[in-house]
């Protein structure tokens, strides 16, 4: 037995020495001495076109960093089963500084986002004040750690008020395959931001990997996938509350007794369970949350439109002082209003409606990725509007399966100081 590790090559040239096991029997090590002998960039320049295989692209992996989008384009190129990344979290990091895409660039436009952003920034000492005499401190709590979470909480709060339009980072890590796939969709999809940052992706991308980025096009596909991006790339669903439907029977789970009831916290069900059947939830929550809620990738969740028309998420406003709420609400009350009077699509619009207001989400799950992501995202770290969902999700479960045994953390309080410890900091 041989194990073998090379990480000092290219993607293209990592994923030809995989795709030659299935033409030769000779070892890997003789084709890392062609590779270097060729050259990276080389190697697979004289096997992939003639392969006939888009599997060979799978086999090499990159990372991009992707800088200064907005939060609707971050969320648009996440929207892919296979995506792995990061992104700047809202709910840690100070948001006041970053630049805002604003797509109508009018002055009414431009005074929507002030607004928006004069609250977060001038809000943030006085709910700081507030917070401390909400949850003061314990003599056993490090201080450092104490002023972090009620950093990270004031955060949690007022990102409900960042418009869609400010600006993000992220990171996408993933096979060349795959972000062809992905990016040959996003240049149809239908915000003008998403397009122009495909094109800049591929462009990077093509210049870098050439032997990978050089498919011919078929007008027949682009059309049908231009298409597709402008009827259903967004989820407009109805305002209920939380709703859950499944196609599993209870007698089929008979069968598995054991595997239902002597599952121990912190571990998975196992993924032949997913051949029974889905879980489908629909329920509003606002678009922050819907952020986390979309990192579940295991499963289809829905893109919803961004607008003003479900309401703002209460649980915002019930964590402002009272000045801080009667203020929050007068400006909710003439940013509908400003927002409503712009003139631009309702796509467009998306990116002056703040993070805190309501969408409707609809996500289908096979029964393993329904019960991880309901009792992972049920913890008293995550965020409150979002474990509410997942409180919501577990009665759901409880009811259509009496005897699937879940883990759930359903204690309503959800202030905890360990939040000041989650952080990533140099050492020293």
């Amino acid at each position: 037995m041989k194990i073998l590790l090379y990480d000092e090559f290219s993607p293209e040239d990592t994923a030809m020495m995989q795709a030659l096991y299935s033409r030769s029997s000779a070892s890997a090590e003789e084709h890392a001495e062609k590779v270097k002998k060729s050259g990276s960039g080389k190697f697979m320049e004289r096997f992939y076109v003639g392969y006939g295989h888009a599997s060979i692209a799978d086999c090499g992996s990159t990372t991009l960093f992707i800088e200064g989008v907005s939060m609707l384009a971050a969320k648009a190129i996440q929207d892919w089963p296979l995506y792995s990344g990061q992104e700047t979290s809202s709910r840690y990091i100070d948001m006041s500084k970053q630049k805002i895409v604003d797509p109508l660039n009018t002055k009414a436009s431009k005074k929507i986002l002030e607004r928006w952003m004069k609250f977060y920034t001038n809000s943030m000492p006085e709910l700081e004040v507030f917070l401390e005499g909400k949850y003061p401190r314990k003599e056993t709590e490090d201080e450092g750690v104490y002023r972090k979470a009620i950093k990270a909480r004031a955060f949690d709060i007022l990102r409900g008020f960042l418009p869609a339009g400010v600006t993000t980072q992220l990171s996408w890590h993933t096979n060349l395959r795959q972000a062809h796939d992905k990016t040959n969709l996003l240049k149809h999809y239908p915000l003008t931001e998403v397009q122009e940052a495909a094109k800049k992706i591929r462009s990077v991308l093509q210049e870098k990997y050439a032997n990978s980025f050089g498919h011919k096009e078929f007008p027949e596909i682009e059309k049908y996938n231009k298409e597709m991006a402008e009827k259903h790339t967004f989820f407009s669903g109805k305002s209920d509350p939380f709703k859950a439907s499944t196609t599993i029977k209870n007698k089929d789970l008979e069968a598995y007794k054991s595997v239902l009831k002597n599952r121990p916290q912190k571990t998975s069900l196992p993924l032949f369970i997913g051949e029974l059947g889905t879980v489908t939830f629909e329920f509003l929550i606002d678009f922050g949350s819907f952020r986390d809620i979309q990192r579940h990738r295991n499963g289809v969740c829905r893109m919803p439109l961004l607008t003003t028309r479900h309401g703002f998420n209460e649980w915002y406003l019930s964590q402002l002082s009272p000045k801080l709420r009667k203020e929050a609400t007068a400006l909710i009350v003439l940013q509908k209003k400003e927002i409503k009077a712009l003139k631009g699509t309702p796509l467009e619009k998306q990116y002056y409606v703040a993070m805190g207001f309501n969408v409707t989400a609809r996500v289908t799950y096979a029964l393993p990725a329904a019960v991880y992501t309901m009792e992972l995202r049920s913890g008293r770290l995550v965020h409150p509007s979002l474990r509410k969902v997942a409180h919501q999700m577990h009665g759901a479960l409880k009811k259509m399966f009496p005897s699937l045994v879940l883990h759930a953390d359903l204690d309503l309080d959800d202030w905890d100081v360990r939040r000041g410890t989650q952080d990533i900091k140099e050492k020293i």
